[in-house]
């Protein structure tokens, strides 16, 4: 595992050490798990802001569990993903003592953020209407599966159930088979920018008018977004979606066609874009000009013809001849990589998409950095994902005023979990 890291990934470039953070004194206490509210508050984090992440003593968030787990770290790269920039604070919320602890962390917040059932926060004497009267200002947000009231709060849900029911997977595909999901996790992923975005804004308009609220963002009602136009295009004409594998209902040609030597797609979003790729980079300025592939709806009538004439020529050169002569023609296109070819590709090294942190137990872990680039206040240099409550101690003495007298209390009382005599780093003291 990660043996060749030094030799893929450059090193992480710090950022300016005088440059200030966007989020500077922003505290948040991150009650979730899985996918859509760590990624949120990691957002949120690699923004500046100061996220104490609540986990189960010993357990912690089940994410830790989805492989591949590296053994020393003894947890998983979906869980390294999602939770860098976080202080992890392990606590029995089933016990009067653990609960508070977490109502005086409260206190002392600016954002909770939780994605448990509906219902449990309720239980545990942390919903919204409980943290606002410990905090008025508070700013509470919900990631829910169908939201917090109503006939299907009740619901459990996973992003491939949200890509289900929203019609998102019956439109990806080929048209004689089923519809099938991303493997990709893109409604957690986008609800996560939805919940950060949302709590953003309600930072703003606490900072003008001085009140907190209650945010909910459900990731049901964020995979209907993410069919995109479809649903306008639904309602204006009756008709659903139809599945076109690789190439475009709305342009062509938009596809995949083969070089000598690999895949690549192009994609002629309009008129201008088809006639330089018919005259700059085929060579058939005559068919740039003829008057039957005029329009995209034109092309689209005639696509069978269009993509047999392109394949063909296609198939006579690499695909470094077509990507030099495209590019020079402004035609979009790109290659068909792996994962493993793209974090490697030049365009994620010029991006520094890519790099290496360091890790007290392995020497190097990798980070992929968020797509944010700010001139002034630039994304918080990296730390790697914590281990369970490994920030415990530290976290009560500095934010809290805990002595080791009182950690001890806790820990006798099973505030750290039963299993627990005393936080991960009280030993150090």
């Amino acid at each position: 595992m990660l043996d060749n890291i030094e030799a893929d990934f450059p090193e992480h470039t710090p950022r300016r050490p005088d440059a200030p953070k966007a989020l500077a004194g922003i505290r948040v206490v991150d009650f979730s798990h899985f996918i859509a509210g760590p990624f949120a508050t990691m957002i949120l984090a690699d923004m500046g802001a100061e996220v104490v992440k609540i986990e189960a003593p010993g357990r912690g968030d089940d994410l830790r569990r989805y492989p591949p787990v590296h053994p020393e770290l003894k947890h998983g790269a979906p869980f390294v993903w999602t939770n860098r920039n976080k202080q992890s604070v392990a606590l029995d919320l089933k016990s009067p003592e653990g609960v508070a602890v977490v109502r005086e962390l409260i206190a002392i917040a600016d954002v909770v953020v939780e994605n448990f059932s509906t219902g449990v926060m309720d239980r545990f004497g942390l919903d919204y209407e409980a943290c606002r009267k410990i905090k008025p200002d508070i700013i509470y947000c919900s990631v829910s599966a169908y939201g917090r009231d109503g006939a299907f709060a009740d619901r459990l849900g996973f992003d491939p159930i949200a890509q289900v029911e929203s019609g998102f997977v019956s439109m990806n595909g080929y048209a004689d088979r089923e519809g099938v999901r991303a493997l990709s996790p893109v409604m957690d992923i986008s609800t996560a920018m939805m919940a950060c975005n949302a709590i953003l804004g309600a930072l703003v308009a606490r900072e003008r008018s001085g009140l907190g609220q209650a945010i909910e963002v459900s990731l049901f009602d964020n995979a209907v977004l993410m069919t995109g136009y479809a649903t306008m295009q639904h309602l204006f004409t009756g008709a659903n979606p139809q599945r076109h594998g690789n190439t475009s209902p709305d342009t062509c040609p938009s596809g995949v066609f083969q070089a000598r030597d690999c895949a690549f797609y192009i994609n002629c979003g309009n008129d201008k874009i088809f006639q330089r790729l018919m005259s700059q980079v085929v060579g058939r300025a005559d068919l740039a000009a003829a008057e039957i592939y005029a329009t995209g709806p034109d092309r689209i009538r005639r696509r069978d013809e269009l993509f047999a004439i392109l394949g063909d020529a296609f198939a006579q050169q690499p695909w470094a001849h077509w990507q030099t002569r495209m590019r020079a023609a402004g035609v979009p296109c790109g290659q068909v990589r792996t994962v493993g070819e793209a974090i490697r590709s030049p365009e994620a090294r010029e991006r520094g998409l890519v790099t290496r942190i360091p890790d007290d137990k392995l020497g190097w872990i990798p980070n992929v950095s968020l797509p944010i680039r700010y001139s002034q206040t630039p994304i918080v240099d990296p730390v790697a994902a914590p281990a369970v409550g490994q920030h415990t101690a530290t976290v009560l003495r500095e934010l809290l005023g805990y002595d080791g007298a009182r950690l001890a209390r806790l820990a006798a009382a099973g505030a750290f979990g039963a299993d627990v005599a005393k936080p991960a780093e009280e030993a150090k003291t």
